[in-house]
């Protein structure tokens, strides 16, 4: 129908007091990388190079995490938008190459999918589940559903397949099953230990796929 609009879905979790801690522990963490590169700088070349390197170590992660505060994804239809300092947009139907990647980072795992639509700066990453041990979180069963469903509908990069592994994900959860026996928390268990950001191509993912009952 004319006028009709499209529900903008929200594929982060809104908590505005955890992203204050982040801040918190983020800036925390770039004082003391700086302050022991300045001082190692200062030690060989005086004050001035000590505050100089400082500055130029703090810069960069500052923007990194500053980016990573304000970084939002939400879904409209098949559309991904994004939103940094502005906002961009990227279509799961036409995407062109589909990824998932699992980062680890002090022993919390995140599951993501990497979305590339084949044009510069048309990239976007979706979070699908962060886990702990045994345990964790993951989207909603309205976002799962809906990326599956405009998953499915990507010929040219094989969505299909990346749509099945969320499917299984939900008919996981409908049945009761525990964190530990779900595909997301099954396929972040059995990426390699020891490496920040690991990427499991369409097929690797269609192989996990297949395994599944």
């Amino acid at each position: 129908m004319a006028g009709e609009t499209t529900e903008r879905l929200a594929l982060f979790e809104e908590d505005p007091r955890g992203r204050r801690r982040r801040g918190i522990s983020g800036l925390i963490g770039v004082v003391i990388v700086a302050a022991a590169f300045g001082g190692i700088a200062g030690l060989i070349g005086g004050t001035v190079a000590g505050l100089v390197v400082a500055v130029a170590v703090a810069a960069p992660l500052l923007y990194v995490m500053a980016v990573s505060i304000r970084r939002r994804v939400w879904l409209e239809g098949s559309t991904l938008i994004v939103r940094t300092w502005g906002l961009r947009r990227v279509d799961l139907v036409a995407a062109t190459r589909l990824d998932l990647v699992i980062g680890d980072v002090r022993g919390n795992r995140t599951v993501s999918l990497l979305v590339n639509a084949g044009q510069r700066g048309k990239v976007a990453k979706v979070d699908l589940a962060v886990f702990s041990g045994t345990g964790g979180r993951e989207l909603g069963v309205l976002q799962l559903r809906k990326l599956a469903n405009a998953l499915m509908n990507n010929v040219e990069a094989n969505g299909l397949v990346f749509g099945e592994l969320l499917v299984a994900e939900l008919k996981a959860e409908a049945r009761g099953a525990a964190v530990a026996e779900r595909p997301l928390y099954r396929l972040a268990s059995v990426a390699p230990s020891g490496k920040y950001v690991q990427r499991f191509t369409m097929e690797a993912v269609s192989r996990f796929v297949a395994t599944l009952d």
